[in-house]
C-alpha cells in the first residue's frame, strides 16, 4: 500500500462531505467515483460539485476548467461498480455504526486486499467501523472538515489495528490533494480537534447552568478578549447544540443543563430559528465587546489545554500536530500548546487543581503529563520548554512561520492560512525574530509569501493585539522595520489577498512580485482607523501622495494590474507565470554583488528621507566603499572577458 498505488479513488456519499471530498480529490488530479444509494442523492451531489466548481473557475481559483475537472468524476448507486477498480476508497456514509458495518462488509468483498479503506466519520471509532472486516489493518480514518474544498485540515487517524504502511500512504495521499494531514495515533473519541473543542463549548456551558456567568459574557470574553473566532455559544447555535449533545451522550460524558434544556426544548440553534440565541426574532449572536465582563477564560483554557495535555502524553498526537488541528479546523488564532506555554503551565496546573478540589469533577483533574511538565520545570517559554523547548541560541521555534535557506534564498512562509495569514504579534514577532537573527553571510535574498491559495496576508489581526494597550499600539512593530532594514534584498510573492498589515508587510519588502488574481488595499479606514506598520508613509513614498491617499481614504480594494500601473507593485502576472517570473529575479538577485546590493538598498532607503545634497552624500560615500571590494574587481574583469560575474561578497 503506497500513494504510487492510488490511481483511482472512490468516495461513498454525495452528501455534503461526500460530494466535498469528491471535488477536492478530482481537483487534485485524481479519477474518483461518487456514489449514493439514490440517483436523486448522487444528482444533488454532483449539481453541487458543479456548482462550486464554476465559482472557483470565475474566481481564478484553479488552473483548470471546471469542466476538465468534471470530467474526472464519475457517478453511480452501485457500490461493487464504484469500488471495483479502486485504490482508496473513503466512507462518507451517515454516522451509524450498523450502516457503516454493511458497507465495510461489502467493501471486503468487492475490493483487493491492497485497496485502502477510509472512513470520514467525526465520531464513531475506527476500530469499531474495522471490525467489519478481516483485513482490518488496512482501514483507517480520513477526517476532513466541512466543507472539504476550503478546510485545509485532515485527520489521519489509525485504528487499532491499522498497518504504519495504511496509515502514512493515507497521509501522503492527503498531501497530494493540497490538504494538510496530521496522525492521530491511537482510536481516541473525538480524535484531535474534537477533543480540544468539547471543553471550549462545555465548560461556559456548565458555568451559565450555574449561573456563574452569561451567554453574552462568555462569548464576548472569548472573541474580543481571547481572539477566537466565535464565541462557544455562537459556535454551538452554528453548528447544532444536538450535534455536542449527542457526541456528549455518546461519550457518556456529563451534559451541561442548559445545553439538555435546549435539546429537550427543540431550540437547536441557528437550523431552527433558535438556540442560545433567536434568529428569528432577534438579532442572533449580537455580544459586543462590552459585553465580557469578569468572564474567568482560564477555567476554560486551562481544561483545553488538559486535553491537549492527555493527548501529547498519551501519544495521540504530537504538540506541533494538535496546535495545527486547532488552528486549521477550528480556526484558533494560535495552538492550544503554544498558547499554554505563553500562559505559564504551573498557571494552568494551579487553577485546575483549585478546581477539582472545589468540585471533586474529573473534568478538572489535571493530566499526569501536565504534572510531569511542571515538576520538572518545564512550564512555558519563560522556564525555556514546555510542551515546546525555547533554545534562544536558534533560530525558532516559529509556530506561525516557516522558513528555508538554500542556495542562498532563504524562503519565508507566513502560516496561518486558516486566518488568511493574518498578522498577529506572534507573527510579526517571529518574523522579527528570523530576520534580526539569520545569518546574513549565508544569505542572497529573501523571499516572503503566504501559506494557503487564497492571501498572501489579509492583514492584521485585530483579535490577536486584544491585551495590547493602546500606548503600545503607537509603535511601529519591529517586523516591518526588520525587513525593510534587512541587509539583503526582500522579495514579496503575493498571491491572493494583500491588505491592511499583509499590504504593509509587502511595503516593507523591496520588490513585490503578484499573480493577476491578487488583489491590494488598506481598509483600515473602515474600522476607525489608520494604516499602520509605515503603511501610510511607505504608500506616499512609492505611490506618491494622490494615489495613497486615495488608497488610504476610500479603503478600497485596486486588482494587480492597476496595482501595477501605480507603481505599487514590480509585475502582475498569470498564475502560471509566477513562479517562472519570480525565478528570474530570484536568479539576478542572487547572482549579484552582496555588498553592492546592500550599500544600494540603504542609500536608497535612507536617501528618501534626507535632503537632495545629503542624498547624493550617501551615494558618493557608497560608491567610493564600493570601488575598493573585491567585487567591484570581479564584476570589471567579467565585463572584460564577457562572462558572467562570481561574486562572493567580499
Amino acid at each position: 500500500m503506497s500513494l504510487e498505488r492510488i490511481d483511482r479513488v472512490a468516495v461513498l456519499g454525495a452528501g455534503n462531505m461526500g460530494h466535498g471530498i469528491t471535488e477536492v480529490t478530482a481537483l487534485a488530479g485524481y479519477d474518483v467515483t461518487m456514489r449514493d444509494i439514490k440517483d436523486e442523492f448522487v444528482e444533488d451531489g454532483y449539481e453541487s460539485i458543479e456548482w462550486s466548481l464554476q465559482k472557483l473557475e470565475d474566481k481564478e481559483l484553479i488552473d483548470e476548467s471546471a469542466d476538465e475537472v468534471l470530467s474526472r468524476i464519475e457517478t453511480t448507486t452501485d457500490l461493487e461498480a464504484a469500488v471495483a477498480d479502486a485504490d482508496l476508497v473513503i466512507e462518507a456514509a451517515p454516522e451509524d455504526l450498523d450502516l457503516k458495518h454493511d458497507i465495510f462488509t461489502d467493501l471486503e468483498e468487492y475490493t483487493s486486499g491492497d485497496t485502502l479503506l477510509a472512513t470520514n466519520t467525526s465520531s464513531l471509532p475506527i476500530s469499531d467501523i474495522a471490525a467489519a472486516v478481516d483485513s482490518s489493518e488496512r482501514v483507517l480514518g480520513l477526517h476532513f472538515f466541512n466543507p472539504p474544498v476550503k478546510m485545509d485540515l485532515v485527520e489521519v487517524i489509525y485504528g487499532e489495528d491499522t498497518s504504519d504502511e495504511a496509515a502514512e500512504a493515507g497521509y501522503e495521499w492527503v498531501e497530494s490533494i493540497g490538504k494538510t494531514p496530521i496522525y492521530v495515533r491511537k482510536d481516541v473519541r473525538g480524535f484531535v480537534v474534537n477533543t480540544i473543542v468539547g471543553p471550549f463549548g462545555g465548560e461556559p456551558a456548565f458555568m451559565v447552568s450555574n449561573d456563574e456567568t452569561t451567554i453574552r459574557e462568555a462569548d464576548a470574553t472569548m472573541v474580543h478578549e481571547r481572539g477566537y473566532p466565535m464565541g462557544p455559544f455562537e459556535l454551538g447555535d452554528l453548528t447544532g447544540i444536538d450535534v455536542g449533545y449527542h457526541v456528549r451522550k455518546e461519550g457518556d460524558s456529563p451534559i451541561p443543563p442548559i445545553t439538555e434544556e435546549k435539546v429537550e426544548a427543540g431550540d437547536l440553534g441557528q437550523k431552527t430559528g433558535a438556540g442560545f440565541y433567536d434568529y428569528e426574532d432577534g438579532d442572533g449572536a449580537d455580544y459586543e465587546p462590552e459585553d465580557a465582563g469578569d468572564f474567568d477564560w482560564l477555567r476554560v483554557e486551562a481544561r483545553m489545554i488538559n486535553r491537549a495535555a492527555f493527548l501529547v502524553g498519551e501519544d495521540v498526537a504530537t504538540p506541533e500536530e494538535v496546535d495545527t488541528g486547532v488552528q486549521l479546523g477550528l480556526g484558533f488564532p494560535e495552538g492550544i500548546c503554544r498558547r499554554a506555554d505563553k500562559i505559564g503551565l504551573e498557571t494552568v496546573l494551579e487553577k485546575l487543581e483549585t478546581l477539582y478540589e472545589e468540585t471533586g469533577s474529573d473534568r478538572f483533574e489535571p493530566h499526569p503529563y501536565l504534572e510531569q511538565l511542571v515538576a520538572a520545570g518545564k512550564t512555558g517559554e519563560e522556564a525555556g520548554a514546555g510542551f515546546y523547548d525555547y533554545d534562544d541560541d536558534d533560530l525558532g521555534p516559529y509556530h506561525d512561520l516557516n522558513y528555508e535557506l538554500e542556495d542562498g534564498v532563504l524562503q519565508v512562509e507566513l502560516d496561518r492560512p486558516s486566518r488568511m495569514n493574518a498578522l498577529s504579534e506572534d507573527l510579526l514577532s517571529e518574523i522579527d525574530d528570523l530576520f534580526s537573527s539569520v545569518d546574513t553571510d549565508e544569505v542572497r535574498v529573501a523571499t516572503i509569501e503566504g501559506s494557503g491559495d487564497r492571501a498572501f496576508s489579509a492583514g492584521a489581526d485585530i483579535s490577536g493585539f486584544a491585551d495590547a494597550n493602546p500606548t503600545d499600539l503607537m509603535d511601529v512593530s519591529p517586523g516591518f522595520e526588520t525587513v525593510n532594514d534587512f541587509p539583503r534584498p526582500v522579495v514579496a510573492k503575493i498571491d491572493g489577498f494583500c491588505l491592511g498589515g499583509g499590504l504593509e508587510l509587502a511595503l516593507a519588502c523591496d520588490l513585490r512580485i503578484a499573480t493577476e488574481r491578487s488583489s491590494f488595499g488598506a481598509p483600515e479606514i473602515g474600522l476607525g482607523l489608520i494604516p499602520g506598520g509605515g503603511g501610510t508613509q511607505r504608500l506616499t513614498r512609492i505611490l506618491g501622495e494622490t494615489r495613497a491617499k486615495e488608497l488610504v481614504f476610500r479603503g478600497n480594494h485596486i486588482d494587480a494590474d492597476r496595482a501595477a500601473d501605480w507603481g505599487l507593485i514590480n509585475r502582475s502576472v498569470e498564475r502560471e507565470e509566477f513562479d517562472d517570473t519570480v525565478g528570474e529575479f530570484l536568479d539576478d538577485l542572487r547572482n549579484g554583488p552582496p555588498i553592492g546590493l546592500k550599500v544600494a538598498k540603504r542609500v536608497m532607503n535612507e536617501g528618501q528621507d534626507a535632503s537632495l545634497d545629503a542624498a547624493l552624500a550617501m551615494e558618493s560615500q557608497g560608491f567610493g566603499l564600493l570601488s575598493s571590494t573585491d567585487d567591484v574587481l570581479e564584476g570589471t574583469a567579467a565585463f572584460a572577458e564577457d562572462r558572467e560575474p562570481e561574486f562572493e561578497g567580499k
